[in-house]
């Protein structure tokens, strides 16, 4: 029998024994009254007053000498030591400690002390088993690093922390705090938008006609209506009908869906916020996404001066606004304008890049900057200015009839997201609805469906609009400094491996 097997069944017998002993190993609830936390930040009005205290967590930590113990117990990202006799618990109580296993939950109630060698520790009288563990945690290792105390988990297979994410937050604190963080970023986010008025909403994740992005959706199928669906690439569409209802300032936080590849940065399932503001532009647009950046890093860091990677950067508004053109002309030497048709083949071509179907100039120029200047483009900017075929969605450009009023935040080489001075003219959009019909027939595979009743929604009349969506998912990667987008999703999609699920 292997030593897992071993240990399995170990617990097991405990598990028994607790039963026989009259313990319900998995009760329906506990009252305690403080938090670990709370008695940290209260240590020395709660010794002085001998405060009764009932905490619960998991227990992390054992030391067992003989009829006393101390052991320690985490609940979130705090430890308590505890320290359990038999002359004070009894001995039935303390024969009943003894079938309790790193891992397993409890409840004590007790008093606060500190003991000989100054640790902050709990004298318990009562305890409470909460959840038996029948599968033992990977043990961490302890390293004494400056003169604190660093745990080290045993993941080396990182697949495996992404897979079993619930025993990767039990092991790392760091962890933890990377989710608090997503968490507050979230939250920061949409107070900022609550604070200037928007409202919101939510749209559906199953749609009939896919739309607000070039990306291949997943499809399914509804069984009842003996419908095809598509999971949403984006809710842009939605949130413009309300724009249209006379809902003026509206947004969501959602989960969006590409039928795309997986890397550092993408994730086939990922989180986004939209918002859309009547009687605004993209330049109203640029101002509220340098803005979420800089109050979120202040949230979660403090500062808008954060590290990534050992890379500075200033998040600081304003940010840098540059068009399209002239970052080509400042990263990759050259002028568009100047430029033939073969010309940009070639240099595609060179970066080992072909269009897909027919060549369409403007195309072409966006492909150019993707290849020659994303990864340079490492403090904030806006790239402002795009070529009209890079979108059906958005305005004409209101000084140049070949781009359109759009922008992409970069920072780190990585687009953070995507805004337009909104395209309400129903007339022009049915137009370019047909173009992006037509190149998906001409071998394009990440074009716009037409959607007839959003252009009869336009017909209705919607105001002068601006909109943005921005990427959730790579802004906590951003401000919390982690290396992949699977560090900050908490159950990011897997392969399926040896019968598990895909996550």
């Amino acid at each position: 029998m292997s030593e897992l097997s071993n240990q399995l069944q170990a617990r097991q017998d405990k598990l028994q024994k607790l039963r026989s002993l009259g313990v319900n190993p998995y009760p329906y609830r506990f009252g305690r009254t403080q938090h670990v936390s709370d008695l940290i930040e209260n240590r020395d009005s709660l010794i002085k007053n001998e405060t009764e205290i009932k905490i619960s967590g998991r227990l992390v930590a054992f030391r067992r000498q003989g009829k006393t113990a101390f052991c320690n117990l985490k609940e979130g990202l705090h430890r308590i030591q505890l320290y359990v006799s038999q002359n004070i618990v009894g001995p039935e109580s303390y024969e009943i400690f003894k079938c309790l296993d790193l891992g397993d939950f409890i409840g004590v109630k007790g008093n606060l002390f500190v003991t000989r060698t100054g640790e902050l520790s709990v004298n318990v009288k009562e305890f409470d088993v909460l959840g038996k563990s029948v599968r033992p945690l990977p043990v961490p290792k302890e390293k004494i690093v400056d003169g604190q105390k660093q745990i080290f988990d045993q993941f080396k297979n990182m697949e495996q922390r992404y897979r079993q994410r619930y025993i990767d937050l039990v092991l790392n604190d760091n962890v933890v705090d990377i989710f608090r963080k997503r968490s507050l970023i979230i939250k920061t986010t949409r107070d900022y938008l609550e604070e200037l008025g928007y409202m919101e909403v939510e749209t559906p994740t199953l749609q009939s006609i896919y739309g607000g992005a070039s990306a291949r959706p997943f499809e399914t199928h509804h069984n009842s209506l003996d419908m095809k669906l598509y999971l949403r690439i984006s809710n842009e569409l939605f949130l413009k009908r309300c724009i249209i209802g006379g809902l003026d300032r509206v947004y969501e936080i959602v989960k969006d869906f590409r039928n795309e590849g997986i890397d550092r940065t993408h994730n086939p399932e990922f989180t986004q916020i939209e918002f859309y503001q009547a009687y605004a532009d993209y330049n109203d647009m640029m101002d509220h996404f340098e803005n979420i950046y800089a109050r979120a890093s202040l949230a979660v860091n403090g500062t808008t001066k954060i590290q990534y990677q050992g890379q500075a950067l200033d998040l600081t508004p304003p940010w840098e606004r540059l068009t399209m053109k002239d970052a080509i002309k400042r990263y990759a030497g050259f002028d568009v304008d100047e430029t033939s048709d073969g010309e940009l083949v070639d240099l595609l071509k060179a970066k080992g890049m072909e269009l897909e179907g027919s060549f369409i100039r403007g195309i072409a120029v966006s492909e150019i900057f993707e290849a020659y200047c994303e990864d340079q483009l490492i403090q904030p900017v806006f790239i402002m200015d795009h070529p009209k075929e890079s979108t059906p969605l958005c305005k004409i450009h209101r000084n140049d009839p070949t781009l359109v009023e759009r922008f992409e935040p970069y920072i780190n080489g990585w687009e953070l997201g995507n805004a337009y001075s909104e395209l309400n003219d129903p007339d022009m959009q049915r137009r370019f609805f047909e173009e992006q019909v037509a190149r998906g027939r001409g071998g394009e595979n990440e074009t716009h469906p037409m959607d007839e009743d959003f252009l009869t929604a336009l017909e209705y009349g919607m105001p002068p609009t601006g909109g943005i969506g921005l990427g959730i998912d790579r802004m906590v990667m951003l401000l919390t400094d982690q290396k992949t987008i699977r560090d900050v999703i908490l159950f990011p999609l897997m392969r399926d491996s040896e019968g598990t699920s895909a996550i």
